[in-house]
């Protein structure tokens, strides 16, 4: 479909590519990584034809559609939400407009005199007609529009909105390759999760940057690497793929130090023996030996780590924050009535549940940046609070620089330090001098968590704090967190920033806080969740203990209050009676399945660890036969690992599916 040959291209002296190659065939899920800087951008737009390699060819097969979604969208006019998703051809949304003036017996309302042709009905209906419309209100549903929103003009919507509506009509037109550009920015947990299973049936080809780590494993079956100006292409999804990197550069480093003591060796010999004439024969041949090598580079460093140590805060009392008999409501909806809850020095506690459940306002409401209609919110011995919202963006300064305005804290950095802090967070070179006036929302939210992470306090509420962020950027913050020797209670959609920090899990949803008293790991096992992310927005926890449940008001529109019942014994007929024992008789069969299929994946994904800790010692490579056998061996293990993970989640939803009837 899509054939890179010995591209090259450079920007003066910086050189981003260099004879590099790439094939994209149908079908194919690409996930494109690389540092910020490496030329992602560059690559789509080289693919686009938005600008010329300097040497090499760009070959697409005749007849093969591109769709791309940029980060950031065009300007609209007039068009609504439904009508950009509808724009799969130039022609198509002015047919849609006349089409629609003229069933409805207004045909002089036709924009365009060629409309009033005999053909229009024709034409509109060759580009798919009503159908289009439907699949983009379907899509558009999908991505988190409400009916009512369909035919709203685009400008009154924000970016995030007007992305998705683009979003939709790529989806729409079913392009032969899809390319997107960080598509997971604009989306919330549960569109994301739409989106996502989508795309896992999408008939065409994707290539897609992303910095979310768990939108990649559960999408692509291969990822492309820019790295040392070439596109080095891995099997598997992102988790794969730093597994088979992380062994190439343990390979890699161990040929570069077997070569370098090589070299080392010859060259004495030659530093020693030059002068003799008796042995300068033999120097001279070694000499030439040494020139002749192919050289090994050593690995590439890894630039996701920041050698910075971070500022730590004055230590707190045991007990941290605490809401007790707290009732919340926005005018008339009521949120929380009579909700308890005690934060505790070192807690490190994600939030989830389903989207309006309450999360940001219970964050908020630890915060103190709302105020309950009753109930009391304290905070204990020394204290001190940081809130990471888009308010903190409203306290940066506008006159000043980045530098200036991240150096602006208490704490004792040098500025060195602080440019190296910036650079992780995509502040780099030059950039560092741009007025804060001048900056994007994305670029002010980094440069206030910079400035958070600085001078930190020692109760941080943090909301979405990966957004904005590459894998980079991320890596630095989970780093800076796990050094916080504070306390913290955080919502994120990023699976694996959660599964790195969380050591407790606050499931809300119809006004109750259920916790889970360990990581995020122990929380899918008890809730038995199909998958990391949807366990995210999961409406209930059914073996969680509720801290304190909305039920002094009324029970939850939709169903009854917990513990409800009508206890009244059953009064069902025998044969009733018998198909829900074999019923519960097949659910405990089930379970015991899915039981042992866990252990097995456990014991599998073990094997699979030890065997890639082996293949990471740089001496198993100086033995071929060991390091071809190990190698074998994890390729057995992770087939394993496949094999029975596929077996458990057939269990999984077989046992989900009897639950439901």
């Amino acid at each position: 479909m899509l054939t890179l040959h010995g591209i090259s291209k450079s920007y003066g002296d910086r050189v981003l590519f260099a004879d590099a190659a790439l094939q994209v065939n149908t079908g194919d899920r690409i996930g494109l990584v690389g540092p910020n800087g490496a030329g992602k951008s560059t690559l789509f737009g080289l693919i686009l034809g938005e600008e010329p390699p300097d040497d090499g060819r760009v070959v697409r097969d005749r007849g093969a559609s591109i769709g791309y979604l940029p980060q950031e969208s065009a300007p609209v006019g007039d068009e609504t939400a439904a009508e950009i998703a509808c724009a799969i051809h130039p022609d198509f949304v002015r047919l849609l407009r006349a089409v629609k003036a003229w069933d409805a017996g207004h045909p002089e309302a036709a924009s365009h005199p060629e409309d009033l042709h005999d053909d229009l009905h024709e034409r509109f209906h060759e580009l798919g007609g009503y159908q289009v419309e439907a699949k983009a209100k379907q899509i558009l549903a999908g991505l988190g529009f409400r009916p009512q929103h369909f035919d709203r003009p685009a400008r009154e919507l924000s970016g995030g909105w007007v992305m998705r509506a683009h979003l939709a009509r790529l989806l729409v037109q079913e392009p032969d390759l899809l390319m997107l550009d960080e598509p997971t920015n604009h989306l919330d947990l549960e569109s994301l999760l739409w989106f996502q299973q989508y795309l896992q049936g999408y008939p065409g080809a994707i290539l897609v940057i992303s910095h979310d780590r768990e939108f990649l494993n559960e999408l692509v079956t291969g990822i492309v690497e820019i790295r040392n100006r070439q596109l080095v292409r891995y099997t598997g999804n992102f988790d794969r793929y730093l597994a088979q990197r992380d062994a190439a550069d343990a390979q890699q480093l161990a040929q570069f130090r077997t070569q370098q003591k090589e070299i080392a060796h010859l060259q004495a010999f030659v530093d020693r023996f030059k002068a003799k004439a008796s042995k300068a024969s033999q120097a001279q041949s070694k000499l030439k030996q040494i020139e002749r090598m192919e050289r090994v580079e050593a690995p590439v460093g890894d630039e996701r780590k920041v050698g910075f140590r971070f500022p730590q805060p004055p230590r707190s009392g045991q007990r941290v924050v605490w809401l007790q008999n707290l009732h919340f409501a926005y005018g008339t909806t009521p949120v929380y009535r009579g909700v308890d809850l005690e934060v505790e020095r070192g807690e490190r506690i994600v939030l989830v549940g389903p989207n309006g459940a309450g999360k940001s306002t219970l964050l908020k409401l630890l915060a103190d940046k709302l105020q309950p209609q009753r109930g009391e919110r304290g905070l204990g011995h020394n204290v001190t609070v940081g809130y990471y919202s888009q308010y903190r963006v409203d306290m940066l300064r506008p006159a000043r620089t980045v530098l200036q305005e991240a150096l602006d804290t208490e704490a004792k950095v040098t500025e060195q330090a602080v440019r190296t802090l910036l650079g992780s967070f995509l502040f780099s070179g030059e950039s560092v001098f741009k007025k804060v006036e001048v900056l994007s929302g994305g670029e002010k939210s980094r440069l206030a968590l910079v400035k958070l992470l600085l001078s930190p306090p020692n109760l941080l509420l943090m909301d979405e704090p990966t957004t904005h962020l590459d894998m980079g950027s991320i890596d630095a913050l989970v780093l800076a967190l796990k050094q916080f020797e504070g306390t913290l209670v955080f919502i994120s959609h990023d699976v694996h920033f959660i599964r790195t920090l969380a050591n407790k899990v606050l499931h809300v949803a119809n006004g109750t806080l259920t916790p889970y008293l360990g990581d995020y790991e122990f929380y899918l096992q008890k809730t038995k969740a199909l998958s990391a992310r949807a366990a995210l927005t999961a409406g209930s926890a059914p073996e969680g203990k509720a801290v304190k449940a909305a039920a002094k008001g009324p029970a939850p529109a939709g169903g009854k209050a917990k513990g409800s019942g009508s206890g009244t014994a059953s009064s069902k007929p025998a044969d009733a009676r018998s198909l829900d024992r074999d019923r519960q008789r097949q659910q405990k069969r089930l379970q015991q399945q899915v039981e042992k299929l866990e252990a097995q994946v456990d014991a599998a994904e073990q094997q699979r660890r030890t065997l890639a800790q082996q293949l990471e010692q740089p001496e198993v490579w100086s033995d071929g036969p060991r390091a071809e056998a190990l190698q074998r061996e994890f390729a057995a293990a992770e087939a394993a690992v496949q094999r029975v993970t596929q077996q458990w989640e057939a269990a999984a939803l077989e046992l989900e599916s009897l639950g439901r009837g």
